[in-house]
This record gives structure tokens, C-alpha cells and sequence, in this order.
């Protein structure tokens, strides 16, 4: 069922179709190394072999999980001892460590062979550097629905020609659907609805008794799906969209997360984008996150939803977040500055007669509770701001109490 030529691939169509990048290259001979990133299941393997057929090179496939050193060392040996071309295809070659992906690198410079790497994983975080910059990289897509449609129905006629295979539009239409983009799982479940179905007719009908239950969504935890899927879920309750983040949150669920990382990451959204522009949302999200622990899946799930869509629809300000950073930074820059003499601790005669706490006024002996004027900033630091409340939600009647207590003007708050 593997494709051999290039027209008979499926997909990848904006590196591979006519006049793209790829195709220009192997329809003029001219081979170079590459990694192929992508998803499982959209082609990779196939497409190192389809290059290697293209220009008549010998192929040699090595997998990062199975290999070390002397797998390396004995595929460039096989490379140096063939007369032509040779393409070595390196699967999982994320999965290499530094010194086994250096290994290719004087091998691929002097052009004993041609390296094409396959990962699912962002090859600027899994590779280094020496070995990305002599690579180029193509960026592979899960497959449409269509192209998997038209992937099953030639696998189908196949069937039909070995074992008299009978399969409806319907029943491949379903089956693509529950492949999810991945042609392996396609076929695979193609595979598992014939040998179930024998010398009956294979209908949409038989696909569903077959295959029941919910489809496994595309989904990798720790991989580049996962980190993709949690930013559209912060984007989106950053956005105010709670559509938009209930999706992604039953997105997440539905591929396996733990709900309880997701119960921190969306305390985290309560306490980074939303703030004291409304207190309440960082008290739903712990809320929310007890609820889950006491009442587990998949009834607490909808209290995580509830602190999704309050979140989404919360007024949002980063104003303390981006006030604690600059406050840091200014630790950091400024070193360990002496406390002002008039707010230091004296608890005994020794540190008052130092003059700690000499010219301290005390709030509450001043008019309306507050010693306007009175200095808490190290000397270097006077008159700097880090907070700077926005003009929405909660945030708003801070801002007025802060320009009465500077003498700005606004009313007692």
C-alpha cells in the first residue's frame, strides 16, 4: 500500500505538488539533506523513500530509538562502500543524544551520504545546532479528510483485488474521520473493520459497531500537539473568547491531560492575565481545582469549565505581573540597597540611638490614616512605579485610590 512515485503520494502537496520547493529539487536530481517534521502518520518514512528512489540512491533506515554509535557507523560504512548516492533516514532522530547526531556531521559535509531525518518533534529544541544548520527543514501537515479518503479508497480497491473486499463511500468516509490525519491509524483501522467483516459487506453501519467509542483525538503529551493545544487554551481565556477556550479545554481532556495540570494552568491564567482587575477569578480557579480533587472525572471537569468561561470572561490586567518583573529587575540591578533610616526596626536602645526609626510617622496617628509624602524606597530608587493599574475591572478604583494617596487628584476611596 506504500506509494513508490510521487504522484501517487497523498498530501503535502505545499512541498511536494508541482513546482514546490521539494519537488523542483528531486525532479532536478539535486539531493540534499533534510529533516522532515511533522505529525505521526502523514508520510515521512515514505517520503525518504520515494526521495531515494527519485534519483536511483541506495536507502538505509536507522532508528533513533533502536540505534547507537555502531548502527551510525555501520550505515556510513555501507554508504562508503556503494558507488552511488546513499540516503540514510534517521526516524525519531530527536531521540539521539548530542554526540550520536554529531556522529553524521563530517559524513554529511563531505557528501558521503544524505541525510533525511524524520521527527515529530520542533527540530529547533530537539536538534542541535550543528547538525540543524546543515540540514533544511520541511514541515509536514496532517492529512485532510479528502486525502485520506483517497488513501483508504486505494487501499480499499486493493483489498478488494486480494480478498474480495466490499466497502461503501460511507464507511471509508467514517473511518477517515476517526484516523484523526494519521494514514497509518487509517489503515490500520481499515485492517482491524476487513478482518472483522470477513466476506460481508463493510458498511458505515459495521464501521461504528466495530470501531465504538470516541475516536483518539491527535494528541501528545510533552510534544509539540500538547504545548500547541495548553498556548490556545491560555490565548484564548487571554482573548476573553470562552468558546473558543472551552474548546481547546475539552480538546484536552478528550486527548488524555491530566486534569489537574490543567487545574494549575488555569490558576495560572487567573493570577497572571487577570489579576486583581477581579480577585475572584484566581478564587474560582483554586476553587475549581479542590472541586476536581474532591470529586475526581468526569464530574469535576465542569468545574474546570466554569473557571474557564469566568476567566475567559473576567476583566484582564497583567499590571502586577509586569510591576513584580520590573521590581525584580531592579533587585537584581541595583544589588542589596540599604533600608531608609526611618523605617528600619529598633527594638532596642542600640538601633534608636543608631536613628532607626527616627522621623517615622505612624499611619494611623495621621490625618485619614495615611503619612502622605512619607519615603519606603531605598534613597537611589525614589519615586520610581512598577504599578500601574489599568482602567478596567477592579483595577479602576485602585487606580483613583492611588492618585488620592499621591495627591493627584480623585476621591477618598
Amino acid at each position: 500500500m506504500r506509494p513508490t512515485r510521487l504522484d501517487e503520494l497523498v498530501g503535502q502537496q505545499h512541498i511536494l505538488g508541482p513546482g514546490k520547493p521539494l519537488r523542483r529539487a528531486l525532479d532536478a536530481g539535486h539531493l540534499h539533506s533534510m529533516v522532515l517534521w511533522g505529525p505521526p502518520g502523514v508520510g515521512k518514512t515514505t517520503i525518504a523513500q520515494i526521495i531515494a528512489h527519485c534519483v536511483d540512491a541506495q536507502f538505509l533506515a536507522v532508528s533513533a530509538v533502536l540505534s547507537g554509535v555502531k548502527e551510525i557507523r555501520a550505515a556510513i560504512d555501507a554508504a562508503k562502500a556503494h558507488a552511488g548516492p546513499t540516503v540514510v533516514f534517521v526516524d525519531e532522530v530527536h531521540r539521539f543524544n548530542k554526540a550520536q547526531q554529531d556522529a553524521f556531521l563530517p559524513h554529511i559535509e563531505d557528501g558521503t551520504i544524505v541525510f533525511v531525518g524524520a521527527t515529530t518533534e520542533n527540530p529547533a529544541f530537539e536538534l542541535n545546532n550543528a547538525l540543524l544548520s546543515r540540514l533544511r527543514v520541511y514541515v509536514l501537515h496532517a492529512l485532510t479528510p479528502a486525502a485520506l479518503l483517497e488513501l483508504l479508497q486505494r487501499a480499499a480497491r486493493l483489498l478488494a483485488e486480494e480478498g474480495g473486499l466490499a466497502i461503501d463511500d460511507a464507511a471509508l468516509a467514517l473511518i477517515a474521520e476517526l484516523a484523526d490525519g494519521d494514514a497509518r491509524r487509517g489503515l490500520n483501522l481499515l485492517e482491524l473493520v476487513a478482518g472483522y467483516a470477513g466476506d460481508a459487506p463493510v458498511t458505515r453501519e459495521l464501521v461504528e459497531t466495530v470501531l465504538a467509542g470516541p475516536g483518539v483525538r491527535r494528541f501528545d503529551k510533552g510534544g509539540d500537539a500538547f504545548y500547541d493545544q495548553i498556548s490556545a487554551l491560555h490565548k484564548s481565556v487571554r482573548g476573553s473568547d470562552p468558546d473558543a477556550a472551552l474548546y481547546w479545554l475539552a480538546r484536552m481532556l478528550d486527548g488524555g491531560c491530566d486534569p489537574v495540570y490543567l487545574a494549575r494552568r488555569i490558576t495560572r491564567m487567573a493570577n497572571e492575565d487577570i489579576g486583581i482587575a477581579d480577585p475572584r477569578a484566581l478564587a474560582l480557579a483554586l476553587d475549581a481545582w479542590d472541586t476536581f480533587e474532591r470529586l475526581g472525572a468526569p464530574e469535576g471537569e465542569l468545574a474546570l469549565a466554569q473557571a474557564v468561561v469566568y476567566c475567559a470572561c473576567a476583566a484582564k490586567s497583567n499590571a502586577v505581573y509586569a510591576a513584580f518583573n520590573a521590581a525584580r529587575e531592579d533587585v537584581a540591578r541595583h544589588g542589596s540597597l540599604p533600608v531608609p533610616e526611618h523605617i528600619r526596626n529598633a527594638p532596642t536602645g542600640l538601633a534608636k540611638s543608631l536613628g532607626h526609626g527616627r522621623g517615622y510617622r505612624y499611619d494611623h496617628d495621621e490625618r485619614d490614616g495615611h503619612a502622605r509624602g512619607q519615603v519606603y524606597l531605598p534613597e537611589p530608587l525614589v519615586g520610581r512605579r512598577y504599578y500601574h493599574p489599568v482602567e478596567r475591572g477592579l483595577e479602576q478604583r485602585i487606580a483613583e485610590k492611588l492618585r488620592w494617596l499621591r495627591g493627584e487628584g480623585g476621591g477618598k476611596a
